[in-house]
């Protein structure tokens, strides 16, 4: 199937096989080397706001793809989604509240984190990982909210997540 651009649209059931994680590490292998070579070539700086850019950009698509693909934008299908997130004990997590207007946890361990330390890019880690997290949920439910003050990719002992949803779950 093609859209009017003439791309082909081919779902996103990698994701699903492998995992979030195993798809990051794929993603920070391929494009931090490309982010050195163009950063060499144009400024740091540039570079990384035009990745972070477009980072958002995706993850906002993916958001309203996600809701899309799972049926639903509230709470319940939000925390049902996160399956794809924890894959492979890629995220522990401590939920402190969860109904159909709040849901709250904390994440305790990220291998997420972890992997972007030990291949030496936290900042960009940050960038590919940490950053998409507002922006799949304006994609996923724009009447939603996302507070987290910390993660553990910046040195916190955990990211904290807090999700508000509109009255009935945040529903379209």
């Amino acid at each position: 199937m093609s859209d009017e651009s003439g791309k082909t649209e081919l779902p996103d059931t990698l994701t699903q096989r492998i995992g979030v994680l195993a798809r990051r590490e794929t993603e920070a292998r391929v494009v931090a080397p490309v982010v050195e070579a163009l950063a060499d070539a144009f400024g740091r700086e540039e570079v990384l706001s035009i990745v972070r850019d477009t980072i958002v950009k995706i993850a906002q698509e993916q958001g309203g793809e996600l809701a899309e693909a799972m049926g639903g934008n509230d709470s319940a299908t939000f925390m049902e989604s996160m399956k794809y997130w924890r894959q492979d004990g890629a995220l522990e997590i401590d939920v402190l509240d969860h109904s159909d207007t709040a849901l709250s946890f904390n994440v305790t361990r990220c291998r997420y984190a972890e992997m972007y330390r030990a291949l030496g890019i936290p900042e960009l880690g940050a960038i590919l990982s940490c950053n998409r997290d507002y922006a799949l949920m304006e994609g996923f439910n724009p009447d939603a909210e996302l507070t987290r003050t910390q993660t553990i990719l910046s040195g916190a002992s955990h990211c904290d997540f807090r999700f508000r949803f509109g009255p009935g779950g945040g529903d379209d």
